[in-house]
């Protein structure tokens, strides 16, 4: 009786150990299993990045347009003691306040690519070569920017309306072309809003300049 307990006991011991084996060997496979998961992480991650990828044209974009608005930028500062318009002293600020943000923007782009970003005041001539835009459209010359310094009261307001017009015009170029060949999502998406914002500004400026 005394043999037949302990042979029974041994049993189910032994039974008690395989059962635990058994759990121990199925947590192994849920581990296998979450890190089979990884590898669909891995493939929502890759997707991410590809859906953040950028192209030449996405660097360019940015180059470029970090130049042309920081020629605007140079220009609408000089509204502030020079434009007699309270019109043209708006619009001089609001240009200030939408295209700082977007250098800022851009700049970050460039820095996390891992190209060069322009300097304000760099010279117009290496600005093309650099982001390989080959118009810059509607950039003024220096002839002009410095005519713009000079004028004052409603000379200014009709030099600045007229000059910003064109360099309007050109940024609403470069942003079609970056909607047209441009791979990153939030490069397309600026050029996008600047192609709307621009041309509203550009009717706008020749509604003061009397022009339909």
């Amino acid at each position: 009786m005394t043999i037949r307990t302990l042979t029974r006991r041994a049993a189910l011991a032994t039974v008690a150990v395989t059962g635990a084996l058994v759990l121990a060997a199925c947590g192994g496979d849920n581990d296998g299993d979450s890190g089979s998961a990884h590898p669909g992480h891995g493939a929502s991650a890759t997707a991410s990045a590809s859906a953040g990828a950028h192209n030449a044209q996405d660097v360019a974009f940015a180059q470029g347009m970090i130049q042309h608005h920081q020629q605007a930028l140079e220009m609408a500062e000089l509204a502030d003691g020079r434009a007699a318009s309270a019109e043209v002293k708006d619009l001089a600020s609001r240009i200030e306040k939408a295209q700082g943000p977007e250098i800022r923007t851009m700049t970050g782009w460039l820095k996390s690519w891992g190209e060069e970003v322009p300097m304000a005041g760099m010279d117009h001539s290496g600005h093309a070569g650099m982001s390989g835009m080959s118009d810059m459209s509607g950039m003024m010359g220096e002839a002009d920017m410095t005519a713009l310094k000079k004028a004052h009261g409603k000379d200014f307001d009709t030099r600045f309306l007229t000059l910003m017009i064109e360099h309007h015009q050109g940024a609403v170029t470069m942003a079609t072309t970056e909607k047209d060949k441009g791979r990153y999502g939030a490069a397309t998406a600026m050029a996008d809003d600047i192609v709307t914002a621009q041309n509203a500004e550009i009717k706008e400026m020749k509604k003061l300049l009397g022009e339909k």
